[in-house]
């Protein structure tokens, strides 16, 4: 049996499948100790501070060094927690966490599922993140965690809501919940772009309404992982720690590991959705002489770029700017998020039935 017949099998299928699945897995876990690194790095820099800098070179290893801290440590269970639940709960953000990209295409052909509903999957799996937060908070019987858990459930789904209408506008001038084929239809430049219309010039009056929209995706990011100015459910003034307070060791890192793993996944998507994915903000004719897997890498290292971009703007909403009270928080989903994602939504659609580019 010859070696492309071999992976016609399912054998050869399932073996391909995984060693996809854990390439992922490893990039991502590599990636999320060094941007966590640069995370600190960011935040010291602003208050003039030194940051991480004494384990390995530049303090490049601090990470690692954590990592080893937490995994060492004794797991301490509260005595009147619920122990199943106390444990699943990290396990559940953990593993969805790392769920959501299997549908990420991180260049033409690297991706692990090429699903045509790939944006359902991901309004799926994220809709699902929330659960593992509130099994932490209620499992781990104590008032700080349950009240951060309340808040976290409550913020959750306050803004997928305006995410979700977001996601719909370039859902309308895409034409597809493919990933891929969204990344696809931005091809040729940064005119392309969603976030400008998609269209070229043709589509530069949509720009009006997609780069506020892309704003509103962005902050929207920010409160679904819980992340400065949003970072209620951890608010260390009134919850001490939130949800997480009870938890040490291996749990209290799968639920860093997950969150970070989050504001990632969010940084991909505003790329994928509005920046146009892997593809370069001008055209590159020289790659269509390439080796496909040059061509692909190429593409991946503009989409980590953009990822990196992307974080480092999370770093410094996180290092500037102040904390919102939580009756802010829930106005602007409500009051200022949902009614502009709405109307955004009308008047897409009334773009691409009546504009030059239907």
């Amino acid at each position: 049996m010859g070696v492309n017949s071999f992976w016609g099998t399912p054998a050869g299928w399932t073996l391909l499948t995984v060693g996809q699945i854990l390439a992922i897995l490893v990039w991502i876990l590599i990636s999320l100790a060094f941007m966590l690194w640069g995370d600190r790095k960011v935040w010291a820099g602003v208050m003039l501070r030194k940051g991480p800098n004494v384990v390995g070179p530049f303090g490049l290893l601090q990470s690692f060094a954590d990592f080893l801290k937490f995994v060492l440590k004794e797991v301490i269970i509260p005595s009147g927690a619920d122990k199943a639940v106390f444990l699943l709960a990290p396990l559940i953000s953990f593993t969805l966490a790392f769920g959501a990209w299997a549908v990420i295409p991180l260049a033409p052909g690297w991706v692990v599922s090429n699903i045509n509903v790939g944006i359902l999957y991901i309004f799926a799996i994220s809709s699902l993140g929330v659960y593992g937060i509130i099994m932490g908070g209620w499992a781990s019987n104590s008032k700080y965690p349950f009240l951060g858990g309340l808040r976290s459930a409550a913020q959750m789904v306050s803004y997928e809501v305006s995410i979700g209408f977001v996601i719909i506008t370039v859902i309308l001038l895409s034409g597809s919940l493919n990933l891929q084929t969204i990344v696809e239809k931005q091809a040729g430049g940064f005119w392309n772009w969603n976030v400008l219309g998609g269209a070229g010039l043709k589509g530069l009056p949509a720009a009006l309404i997609m780069i506020p929209m892309s704003v509103i995706f962005f902050v929207s990011a920010l409160a679904e992982t819980n992340r400065p100015p949003f970072d209620l459910p951890e608010a260390e003034s009134e919850l001490v720690a939130g949800y997480q307070v009870e938890y040490s060791s291996t749990p209290y890192l799968l639920f860093m590991i997950g969150e970070y793993a989050n504001i990632v996944l969010m940084c991909a998507l505003i790329s994928i959705l509005f920046f146009g994915g892997w593809q370069a903000p001008f055209p590159t004719p020289f790659t269509t002489s390439w080796n496909p897997t040059a061509a692909s890498f190429f593409a991946f290292m503009w989409l980590f770029a953009k990822i990196i971009f992307f974080f480092f703007l999370f770093a410094m909403v996180k290092a500037i700017v102040p904390r919102y009270r939580y009756d802010q928080l829930m106005r602007l989903g409500w009051k200022v998020f949902l009614p502009t994602s709405l109307v955004a939504v009308a008047a897409i659609g009334a773009w691409r039935v009546f504009g030059p580019v239907s």
